[in-house]
């Protein structure tokens, strides 16, 4: 534990690998989905990560041909680290009420740590959510949930609204049904899926 700590215990250190567990990003996307990271302080556990191999580098092929950072094979065996330290945050008495400075990366994690399969069959479904500029492929299948940034080949249900909105609807602080009528979640197709989701994620 104490060469792990070593390794991934810096500030923000474990917050960078939330932000790069579903897909590569640039420094530019760390940093909105790091807001309170300075850039300095970024740059530093970028380059600390890299030199322990946790992550790496690298220009992303066409059609965007831009450079990335991503999560080695090695960095990626911490993301049943960050589901479990997501699970414990959830019962803390002191976690804040508001989902207003939450990235959609933290977000889409704690759909993977909050999911409960239902009683009974739980049917395969995909679902394409789009919170603000971000998009992740979201399937349920076998009991489980498994997401992944971009695009849906062939969604049962698209879901567009905020990520605030979103965090309120994954912690149960506000109904999809109230959400809609205000005009901050769209859903187009599968509409019981949705709610499906929903339950398994509130318990409601």
């Amino acid at each position: 534990m104490s060469h792990a700590l070593d390794l991934v215990g810096e500030r923000w250190a474990l917050l960078v690998v939330r932000e790069l567990v579903y897909g590569p990003k640039r420094f530019t996307d760390l940093r909105r989905g790091l807001r309170n990271a300075s850039p300095n302080v970024l740059s530093q556990r970028l380059r600390q990560l890299e030199a322990m191999g946790v992550l790496r580098h690298r220009r992303l092929g066409p059609p965007v041909g831009t450079w990335a950072y991503e999560l080695t094979d090695w960095g990626r065996g911490l993301e049943p680290v960050l589901l479990d330290l997501s699970r414990w945050g959830d019962r803390s008495p002191l976690r804040p009420a508001s989902s207003a400075t939450a990235s959609p990366d933290s977000l889409m994690l704690a759909v993977r740590g909050r999911y409960r399969p239902p009683a009974g069959p739980s049917p395969e479904t995909v679902y394409q959510v789009r919170l603000g500029d971000d998009a992740f492929d979201v399937r349920v299948t076998g009991g489980d949930v498994a997401v992944r940034r971009g695009e849906s080949a062939h969604p049962d249900a698209e879901v567009d609204v905020d990520a605030a909105t979103f965090g309120d609807l994954v912690y149960g602080r506000e109904t999809a049904a109230a959400a809609t009528a205000a005009g901050r979640l769209q859903i187009r197709g599968d509409e019981a899926a949705v709610a499906r989701l929903l339950t398994s994620l509130t318990g409601a």
